[in-house]
């Protein structure tokens, strides 16, 4: 686990990439790789890595090359399958020199060319240089468990793990006014773009390929579309394909020379992992829990459940939210403005396991797998209720749940009666939209004009997507749709920066590729039964995981953002959303900010999740709106290793 970065002179008339450069873009990520610093440059490219130590600790430092010293590799990640790719490799006459993952890149790039990363079985941001056809080849995993991104600036493509090595080389901060609209929208910003106007996200499963000065994208995976026929197999054959396929993932992810452990929330997904790594090694198993001390938001008895039942060396903590004290952390590590809340907990419960171990397992993706989200339930329920006469469906209903009384409890009635109202009778693709938006396009039109100009809406970030699937199944659309924005953007977005930020890796056994299309392939009646989420998952873990686990109440992996905001969080919300403050900065407007904080104080609206937005983007916006990014410092680093080519 690492992060890379690097830069191609497009124009070759310029001046040959400076080592100094690859060595200031590496400088800002060291928490990515404390143990070893590697840099290549000649006189059109350079490539540069901080490497955290997994496999081969003794000869896999990077940047890695092939026999002739003709091709130069960095990569992001770990290659599972990289023990069968290299004995099928030395067969086919390549010489290998170290026992890394990583150096079976080069090779299969000499054997495959650009369509290498289609027999890679991992979690990986890979960049490969051609010397000989002057190539530069950028690759991301399959569904973006591992971030990259590039730019042009003048003449050249920088690209890096992380936007911060690219501000480093000299990247503009000019912020592109359509990801800033669809921040306000979503919390964080969708792919392609990001927060600066410069640079994009290179997406899942796709390459980038650079050369003669021309840079072209190409897919080279995409999610399966094809439904096995109802009725091939039997739901006990399902929960065994489950079973088996996960348990393959894992022991692929098994696969470290440093000690590893599993994050246990206390849900089915990460006790699914738990269950079943039990049964694929004999070594104790270490589990980690975090818990922030409000009833309605803990599921550490449900964690106890299963460490007990598995045995394992079990560790928790409660945390007591000092805002202060970490969100100016979280804003240096994220890059962009991000505001899921649950970046808290992920953020604890990495530190907390980073002292015991360096890699840890999630049972992230299982929610997008099998249909997990409250979301898949209110389109199910929102197809009965379009049904409904107009009278109780346009009056009554709203006018009994806009009376509810606003709730801080998690998951509160009022919480999803109202949520379910603002997406209810829109066809299913902007309903889904809707139940997901944090400041609709009204709500943007009077706190942000500088979003207006953006154009579009940021229902189009969606939208694409569910044009693309075409199917009438609308579980299947959602989940697709899912699974391309909000689980790279967001929910891996955040389990990469939290881990990384604390020199962890973390590994996710639901989203290896052969789980995936196994999964997708499978009848939506099997994973969503009625209004049963996960349905055939439960099934295939029934006598595995405490009845407790599977049939609770879903809780996931969040705070008490709302009442943090009228709380803990008050002196942050004072310090950076007073009017003064929020003025100066010049983006949004002060009347109506001072508005929805007077609303959510008041408890006449929930509004924690657009409060808790601004103040992730003010404190985004303090540490890389105008100054350069800063090292963010982990352990101690080994001197690194430069390879200067003239």
């Amino acid at each position: 686990m690492c992060g890379i970065c690097g830069k191609l002179n497009l124009d070759e008339s310029l001046p040959p990439v400076s080592g100094n450069t690859i060595r200031a873009m590496c400088e800002v990520i060291v928490h990515r790789g404390p143990d070893d610093q590697g840099t290549y440059a000649d006189a059109i490219a350079g490539l540069g890595i901080r490497r955290l130590s997994i496999i081969d600790l003794t000869t896999g430092a990077q940047p890695i090359h092939n026999e002739d010293r003709t091709i130069w590799t960095v990569v992001n990640g770990e290659i599972y399958n990289f023990k069968e790719l290299r004995h099928d490799l030395e067969h086919r006459g390549h010489r290998f020199y170290t026992h890394s993952d990583v150096e079976v890149v080069p090779h299969l790039y000499e054997e495959y060319g650009e369509d290498f990363a289609e027999h890679l079985n991992g979690m990986f941001g890979i960049a490969v240089w051609d010397t000989r056809s002057r190539t530069l080849v950028l690759a991301r995993d399959r569904v973006g468990i591992k971030p990259l991104h590039y730019a042009i600036e003048k003449g050249a493509l920088l690209f890096g793990s992380e936007l911060k090595s690219m501000l480093a080389a000299g990247m503009s901060r000019d912020i592109n006014p359509r990801a800033l609209s669809d921040y306000l929208s979503y919390n964080y910003v969708p792919a392609p773009n990001t927060i600066f106007r410069a640079a994009r996200k290179l997406e899942a499963g796709h390459v980038l390929v650079a050369r003669n000065g021309t840079i072209r994208l190409k897919r080279y995976w995409d999610l399966p579309t094809d439904v096995e026929p109802d009725g091939l197999r039997s739901e006990a054959e399902y929960c065994e394909l489950i079973r088996e396929t996960l348990k393959a993932s894992i022991r692929r992810r098994l696969m470290s020379d440093v000690p590893l452990g599993v994050f246990l929330s206390g849900g089915v997904d990460s006790g699914s992992i738990v269950a079943l790594c039990a049964e694929v090694t004999d070594d104790p198993i270490r589990t980690f829990t975090i818990d922030f001390g409000d009833r309605s938001f803990s599921e550490t008895s449900k964690a106890r459940m299963v460490a007990r039942r598995y045995n394992t060396i079990h560790r928790e903590k409660t945390v007591e939210m000092r805002p202060l004290d970490i969100l100016p952390r979280l804003a240096r590590l994220l890059d962009e403005p991000f505001a899921d809340s649950s970046v808290i907990p992920t953020y604890y419960v990495a530190q907390m396991a980073r002292e015991d171990v360096t890699v840890a397992l999630g049972g992230d993706g299982g929610d997008e797998l099998f249909a997990g989200y409250h979301t898949y339930a209110a389109g199910k329920l929102n197809r009965i209720y379009a049904r409904l006469p107009h009278l109780v469906s346009h009056v009554a209903v709203p006018r009994l749940i806009n009376m509810l009384p606003v709730s801080h409890r998690k998951v509160s009635l009022d919480f999803k009666a109202k949520r379910f109202l603002q997406g209810a009778l829109n066809d299913p693709a902007r309903a889904h939209f809707m139940w997901k938006v944090i400041f609709d396009e009204a709500q943007k039109a009077k706190l942000c004009p500088f979003a207006r100009s953006a154009g579009g809406e940021s229902f189009d970030a969606m939208r694409r997507y569910f044009m693309e699937y075409g199917s009438l199944d609308h579980l299947r659309q959602w989940q697709f749709v899912d699974t391309k924005v909000y689980l790279p953007d967001d929910i891996l977005t955040k389990v990469d920066r939290m881990t990384m930020g604390n020199s962890l890796e973390g590994r996710v056994p639901f989203l290896d590729h052969e789980v995936i299309e196994a999964v997708a392939r499978m009848p939506s009646r099997l994973k969503m039964k009625g209004l049963c989420k996960k349905y055939i998952l439960k099934r295939a873990m029934k006598g595995r995981l405490p009845r407790e686990v599977l049939y609770g109440k879903k809780q996931g992996f969040s705070v008490p953002m709302a009442r943090w905001i009228r709380g803990e969080l008050q002196p942050a919300v004072r310090d950076y959303l007073n009017p003064t403050t929020v003025r100066n900065q010049g983006l949004f407007d002060e009347v109506y900010v001072g508005e929805v904080i007077e609303a959510h104080n008041s408890m006449r609206a929930d509004y924690s999740r657009n409060i808790w937005g601004l103040l992730m983007f003010m404190l985004w916006y303090e540490e890389y709106g105008k100054e350069m990014p800063r090292p963010i410092r982990g352990a101690a680093r080994k001197p690194e290793e430069l390879i200067e080519v003239n």
